[in-house]
Parts: structure tokens; C-alpha cells; sequence
């Protein structure tokens, strides 16, 4: 028998209702939300089931809310038994990560993810810096297009998600240039994002310090359960995760290495948990063959208990 991996998705996928069947319908993850709002002092849940598209994509709700959402679908599936054997979260879905491994109390983590999505929103003003999508190049083609782009301002890779698709991010004057230059090396696609920052660069260095002088109050256990990290698609020992969330903010996403490493590890079947199917995307295209199923809402989760009960 393969190993199982729990994925988390990450900020961009969240969407209006999200969460709402789950927690109209089981218990366990109805009480994940209570504990949210109560955690935060407003309704998190709120903003998740009825809240407008500006109130949910403001960072600052984003995370919560995709945090909430996560472990509202976690707790659905852990009360069927099945259990990760290893666990890794996109950017923000590191949290979802390490609150499922036991090293974080879910209560801390959506306080300190509400404070991580601010942090991040204030380091670079709005209007200053972006990200864009390249699509069908070669990773070190695209590190020196950053390079040689950087002649008009800060310009690095930000996401290796998946092969063929890379993230940059930085001014937006360099960021333009790049997919200029990556367009005449012949990118299938070079398209600027919808997203109010340049994250994972070190425009972000600001943020990160704010973090980690947060992250200096918060107790973290023991990991129950392996976890790799998207700094160094590597595992991560307790004693490193606070060092390691801090640098998450401002250094590139490795997460096709992450996946890469399950594999290599044994792993052959993939659950995507939170919103959205992005990740699932991204198993797909680093391995068609591997087994992925998502868990988002009530369809999706008896679909993902046959799947993985089969």
C-alpha cells in the first residue's frame, strides 16, 4: 500500500460560500468555525458563506477564511479514520499543514494568519509591486529573464508550482518587463496575476520580521505527523518552524519539489484539503499517473471517502 499526503491549498483559492455545506451538514466542522469567530472576535464564517468578493479577497480575511475552511474539511475527513502520512500546504496552506500535524493549535493559527495576511498587504503598498504566471518555459530560462529584468527594479521567482509553470513577482515596471523578454524566449504564457502583492520576494522582508516577532509568542509541539516544508521542499523539524514561517513570507514556494519528494518517499496518493482544486492541478501535471482526490464540500468528500476506501 502507498503512502497518503494531505495537501492545503493555498490564498487564491478562495470563492463566496466556501465551507458553508460542510458546516451546515457535520458537526465537527460547523464547530471549527465557531471556534474561528471566536478566536478572531467577528464572524469568519460569515464572510466564508455570505460575505461580498471584496470582503473575502482582502489578505487579511483571505487567510482566515481559507485556514477556517481547511480544517473545517480536515475534521470531515479525519472522522471517517483516514489519517496523512506525510502533509504539505501551499504558501498560507503551511498553517492548515501544521495545524493537522498537532504542531499549532487551530486558534493560534487563525489569529496569527489574520496578522501574517495584514503584515503581508502593508509591506509593499498597493500598486507597487505584482506577480505574473509564466507557462511552458524552463526554470533556470526564467530565473535569468528575473535576472536580466531586474535592470527595472526587484523581479524573482516566487512559485515553482508545477513543471511548466513558474511564478514571478516583484515592482511591477520589472515584473512587465520579464514577460516581455519571457515572451520573446518563447513562453507559451506570461500573463500578470490578480493579486495585491509581490509575495514570496523580498519586497516581503518586512512582513516576515512583523511575523516572527508574532510567531515568538506562539507554542509549537511536537509534529505528529511529517510535514515538508515549502522553503526547502524538505521535512521540517520543530525546532526550525518558526525560523521556517518567518522565511516563507519572502523566499519561493518550492512546490513542485515538495511533490516530487512524496513521491520519491513512497507516496502515490494525493488529497488536496480547502477550497479550490489548484493543487490537484499541480500532482497532476508532476505525475499523471498518482492518485488525487479533493476535499471541499459534501460532494467532494463522499467521493474522496470511496475513492480512498477503495
Amino acid at each position: 500500500m502507498g503512502k497518503i499526503a494531505f495537501l492545503f491549498s493555498g490564498q487564491g483559492a478562495q470563492y463566496g460560500s466556501m465551507g458553508k455545506e460542510l458546516a451546515m451538514n457535520i458537526e465537527v466542522s460547523k464547530e471549527v468555525f465557531k471556534d474561528a469567530d471566536e478566536a478572531l472576535g467577528f464572524s469568519i464564517s460569515n464572510i466564508c458563506f455570505e460575505g461580498s468578493k471584496e470582503e473575502l479577497d482582502k489578505t487579511e480575511n483571505t487567510q482566515p477564511a481559507i485556514l477556517t475552511t481547511s480544517i473545517a474539511a480536515l475534521r470531515a475527513i479525519e472522522e471517517k479514520g483516514i489519517k496523512p502520512d506525510v502533509l504539505a500546504g501551499l504558501s498560507l496552506g503551511e498553517y492548515s499543514a501544521l495545524v493537522c500535524s498537532g504542531a499549532m493549535e487551530f486558534k493560534e493559527a487563525v489569529k496569527l494568519v489574520k496578522k501574517r495576511g495584514r503584515f503581508m498587504q502593508e509591506a509593499v503598498p498597493y500598486g507597487v509591486g505584482t506577480m505574473a504566471a509564466i507557462i511552458g518555459l524552463d526554470k533556470d530560462v526564467i530565473k535569468d529573464c528575473c535576472i536580466e529584468a531586474s535592470k527595472a527594479g526587484i523581479v524573482e521567482v516566487a512559485n515553482y508550482n508545477c513543471p511548466g509553470q513558474i511564478v514571478i513577482a516583484g515592482e511591477i515596471k520589472a515584473v512587465e518587463l520579464a514577460v516581455e523578454i519571457l515572451k520573446e524566449k518563447g513562453a507559451k504564457k506570461a500573463i500578470l496575476l490578480d493579486v495585491s502583492g509581490p509575495f514570496h520576494t523580498s519586497m516581503l522582508k518586512d512582513a516576515a520580521e512583523k511575523l516572527y516577532n508574532e510567531l515568538e509568542k506562539v507554542k509549537i509541539e511536537e509534529l505528529k505527523v511529517p510535514l515538508i516544508t515549502n522553503v526547502t521542499a524538505e521535512y521540517v523539524k520543530k525546532e526550525e518552524i518558526k525560523e521556517i514561517l518567518k522565511k516563507q513570507v519572502m523566499s519561493s514556494v518550492m512546490w513542485e519539489h515538495t511533490i516530487n519528494k512524496m513521491v520519491s518517499d513512497g507516496v502515490d496518493t494525493f488529497v488536496e484539503i480547502g477550497p479550490g482544486k489548484v493543487l490537484s492541478g499541480f500532482v497532476k501535471k508532476v505525475n499523471r499517473r498518482l492518485k488525487v482526490v479533493n476535499i471541499e464540500d459534501m460532494q467532494s468528500l463522499e467521493k474522496a471517502i470511496i475513492a480512498l476506501e477503495s
